[in-house]
């Protein structure tokens, strides 16, 4: 429960003493107390937290604290404990750099009492933020150290080393003669602990009064970093018991940190692995200049209280060490059930040698293709065979009866360049048509049942087809969508293949995209580009800045976790429709697009360094779905199925370009041909 508001002494709004003050005026501390107070719980804190940054920057400027945070900070350290625990997560962050900068002046006497009560207030109200589900990894931990500093023990200043989850490095000053060392490959995911956890600390160093500590320690549990971890959580949930007190040792303070990230980072996979990694900083390092030995943490903090040379029967890391441990073959992450499958010959086989299915080879690739079928489109018509549209290198497209792999039609028509992107259109008169793209800017639009052309290849100057999907109007129109490395996304007349309107109107280079079904006649646009961000549009808005019923992914998700999109395709799930996005690491996150926030933990990356190549889903039998991801470097598949987070790897030995889904089949193009593989046990 937050602390009353007259129980913090202020320096009243209306005091002549403002004047005094550096760094901040009271009228800019008036309008963010206003903003702050017309937060409700459904708002974000985008406005408020802008005219906070702007304060903020006034209160501490290049690492000095201005006299003028000690008047303002009781005031705001009050309306943010007030709003909900989820919009102030950022502002404790910002709050502890400012109470943990090396350059700080003394507090003045008149303004003590309250600043000493808004630290207080602060902890308990960092605290419950730190508790409210939903915060990534990376502010998580940062969030952590707030709370932490909050407490006065002065390990949180470790906040200044700004940590990020994907660099390696570490920089660390000798306390003892003031040398930097940087240790290039520190910040890896060790399989199991390097190192002993640091010692439990002294029972009898317990904190006075009442603290918020309590309720941290009930959520680290021992086995939340994962088997052989739970001595550094036996430190962590120790120190949070006792209420962080001031002696604690360093070491003892980051494995609770550590454990805070593990315990509530999202997603969780992401969390456990930040959290193994922050574990490193609980051990010891040797400079290598004086060749004295201290802990990591005393070599991250400027002048720490306390620092004392370690003995040298202690195992420590020099800036020559390189890894803290070797990655080798690395274990399945936490919570998947993993089951192994590899091809031989015409049967997919299980781990044991046990059949799993047949494997059929789709025959009579288009000639002349060096790198295989790189486009993919299935064809279902009711009451009819279902067809497998590919094509490739020669710009050739081939039609295969997806039941046995036979070759129908013979080969269409040539395009003249590169086939690069497929796509299927399903008419509103009941016909089916295909569209393919080139690499050169050629689309084509084929009777998929007769084999022939509707309109024969045409060139267009905007330039390569990167990508093609279906865009449902609620006026009846089925439309077909097509974008281009250089940003032009355009709707287009499948009868005649014109441009009848355009989205997209930064003109971000688009590398994927892919149609997301809301409603009956309705569907959104998602695309990623070539920068690895994420854009949604509405193509029933007629001003493609106009918004629509598109919502904005996450960015402040995107960005916790480094997540850059490659490859965006739709995932029916119980009747809705959601958003998969990968990364080239094999990071896949699941979206809600009413409201662009991630549905679940995601898939973390592939543990064999394969690169993410293409990605496609599907409903199998009982409602089950499942995403594919491929890659043509590890030359094999991940089979993910979200609500059970099953995971089956596939080898192949065959370099992935592209997938699409058949009923329980996933169909697959490489760089020699395609085949057909069942998702389910046969």
């Amino acid at each position: 429960m937050c602390e009353p508001y007259h129980m913090i002494p202020k320096l009243t709004l209306t005091s002549p003493r403002w004047r005094d003050l550096d760094g901040v005026a009271v009228e800019e501390v008036k309008v963010l107390l206003e903003e702050m107070a017309s937060t409700t719980a459904s708002d974000t804190n985008e406005a408020w937290s802008k005219t906070w940054s702007f304060v903020a920057d006034g209160l501490i400027h290049q690492g000095t604290v201005s006299n003028g945070a000690y008047a303002a900070l009781p005031h705001l350290v009050e309306a943010a404990a007030a709003l909900p625990p989820g919009q102030s997560a950022d502002f404790w962050v910002d709050m502890g750099l400012i109470v943990t900068a090396e350059d700080r002046p003394p507090v003045p006497a008149d303004l003590e009492a309250g600043f000493i009560a808004a630290l207080r207030l602060a902890e308990r109200a960092a605290a419950r933020s730190f508790l409210t589900p939903g915060t990534p990894a990376t502010l998580c931990a940062s969030l952590a150290l707030s709370c932490v500093a909050f407490a006065g023990h002065h390990a949180a200043a470790t906040l200044w080393q700004f940590f990020d989850s994907r660099e390696s490095h570490v920089m660390l000053l000798c306390p003892g003669c003031g040398i930097d060392t940087e240790i290039p490959e520190f910040f890896v995911d060790p399989v199991r602990p390097p190192f002993e956890a640091p010692r439990l600390p002294d029972p009898a160093q317990v904190r006075e009064g009442e603290h918020p500590w309590g309720e941290v320690a009930a959520v680290l549990h021992e086995e939340a970093l994962g088997e052989g971890w739970e001595p550094f959580l036996r430190v962590a949930r120790a120190v949070a018991v006792a209420g962080v007190p001031a002696q604690t040792p360093g070491q003892a303070v980051l494995s609770l940190v550590a454990g805070m990230v593990a315990a509530k980072g999202t997603p969780t996979w992401a969390g456990r692995e930040w959290a193994r990694k922050l574990t490193l900083l609980t051990g010891y390092f040797r400079c290598p200049d004086c060749e004295q030995t201290w802990t990591i943490v005393d070599g991250l903090v400027e002048d720490p209280d306390g620092a004392r040379r370690q003995s040298h029967d202690v195992q420590v890391r020099t800036a020559a060490d390189g890894p803290a441990t070797p990655v080798g073959s690395v274990a399945d992450p936490a919570g998947e059930a993993t089951t192994r499958l590899r091809r031989e010959g015409s049967a997919l086989l299980a781990a044991d040698g046990t059949p799993w299915g047949d494997v059929t080879p789709f025959t009579d690739a288009p000639p002349g293709s060096p790198d295989g079928v790189n486009a993919l489109a299935v064809i279902t018509r009711p009451g009819r065979p279902t067809l497998v549209a590919g094509a490739g290198d020669s710009g050739r497209v081939c039609l295969w009866d997806v039941a046995d792999g036979r070759l129908v039609h013979g080969l269409l028509p040539r395009h003249p360049d590169r086939i690069s992107s497929m796509t299927v259109l399903p008419m509103p008169n009941g016909h089916t048509v295909l569209a393919s793209g080139g690499d050169s800017g050629t689309i084509a639009l084929w009777d998929p049942s007769r084999g022939r052309p509707i309109r024969e290849p045409e060139g267009n100057w905007l330039g390569g087809v990167s990508g093609m999907c279906t865009a449902t109007m609620p006026d009846g129109r089925t439309l077909l969508v097509t974008a281009t490395p250089r940003g032009a996304v355009r709707l287009r007349d499948p009868a005649t293949g014109e441009s009848i309107a355009r989205l997209n109107p930064h003109a971000h280079p688009i590398a994927s995209i892919a149609t997301i079904p809301i409603s009956a006649g309705h569907t959104l646009i998602a695309a990623s580009d070539a920068q690895g961000g994420v854009h949604v549009w509405d193509p029933a808005v007629d001003d493609p800045w106009e918004s629509g019923a598109a919502v904005p992914l996450s960015h402040r998700v995107l960005a916790a976790i480094g997540h850059r999109v490659a490859v965006v395709v739709a995932v029916p799930v119980q009747g809705r429709t959601l958003l998969a996005t990968g990364d080239r690491n094999g990071v896949v996150m699941l979206w809600d697009p009413s409201t662009g926030a991630p549905v679940g933990d995601g898939l973390p990356a592939d543990i064999t360094g394969s690169l993410l190549t293409t990605m496609t889903a599907t409903t199998l039998h009982g409602g089950r779905t499942v995403l594919v991801i491929g890659s043509n470097q590890g030359r094999g598949l991940r089979i993910w199925e979200p609500k059970t987070d099953t995971l089956r790897h596939i080898a192949l030995d065959v370099a992935v370009t592209s997938l699409a889904t058949a009923g329980s089949d996933v169909i697959v193009g490489h760089d020699c041909g395609v085949l057909g593989l069942p998702l389910t046990e046969q």
